[in-house]
């Protein structure tokens, strides 16, 4: 009887396989469609279309891997995608500096929320071995350094940006291997912008690359933060 109970709860725990397998799927299509959009129709209809599509599938994974009722750490991951989607979507009804701004302050405010989900595990983050930050610091520092002179007007923002986002991905860590190393790629992918925006420095296929880190970088945080939600449930329910 006891291990007839255990079956059934642990199938009820299990969210729709089927399901997943969909999202995951449609996820893995649109950012295929997306990157070989941006390696040969960059400013097209597909490449629009398909942006705007990465974080709302990319929630959908996430719900679809989490059960109910999701703890605070997968309700502000699921609010940082949300802004992310945002800073995608909104530059497009703008131009010039309003657009880059609007996509900086949503992307900010998407920090903000994956700082504020990862914040109570700082004690699991490299942190606590401070010799570990110098890699994050010296890339914060050599990234202000190229672009300092080509942001103008727009400096201030960049380096509140740049902080909250070396913030969050030093946190990342707490997640173990997959989610610090998202973390890491995703700060990769918002230091190509920066370099793309304000330097000269210019790298073959840029759109493709960073697109390419900025949907790894946050499924990875994605996956990771669902892993720990599954454990923290897990040890909830045997206690």
């Amino acid at each position: 009887m006891q291990l007839h109970l255990g079956t059934e709860h642990s199938h009820a725990m299990v969210p729709g396989r089927p399901r997943r397998g969909i999202v995951v799927l449609a996820l893995l299509l649109a950012t295929l469609a997306h990157l070989l959009a941006q390696l040969f129709w960059p400013s097209g209809l597909l490449a629009d279309a398909t942006q705007i599509l990465l974080m709302p599938l990319l929630a959908g994974a996430v719900i679809s891997f989490t059960t109910s009722p999701r703890g605070r750490l997968i309700r502000l991951v699921l609010a940082a995608l949300f802004f992310s989607w945002v800073g995608d979507a909104l530059p497009r009804f703008m131009d010039g500096d309003p657009a880059f701004l609007a996509m900086v302050g949503a992307f900010l405010v998407a920090q903000f929320f994956y700082i504020g989900a990862l914040a109570r595990y700082w004690k699991s983050s490299i942190l606590r071995r401070w010799w570990m930050l110098f890699p994050y610091l010296a890339a914060f520092a050599v990234l202000l350094v190229l672009c300092s002179p080509g942001a103008g007007a727009l400096l201030a923002p960049v380096i509140i940006y740049g902080l909250a986002l070396m913030v969050m991905a030093i946190l990342s860590t707490e997640l173990g291997p997959v989610g610090g190393s998202g973390g890491a790629i995703f700060f990769l992918s918002d230091s190509l912008i920066a370099l793309r925006s304000f330097t000269d420095i210019g790298i073959p296929g840029m759109g493709f690359w960073i697109m390419l880190t900025y949907v790894a970088g946050q499924a990875m945080i994605s996956y990771a933060a669902s892993q720990r939600d599954a454990q923290e449930k897990s040890t909830t329910t045997c206690r």
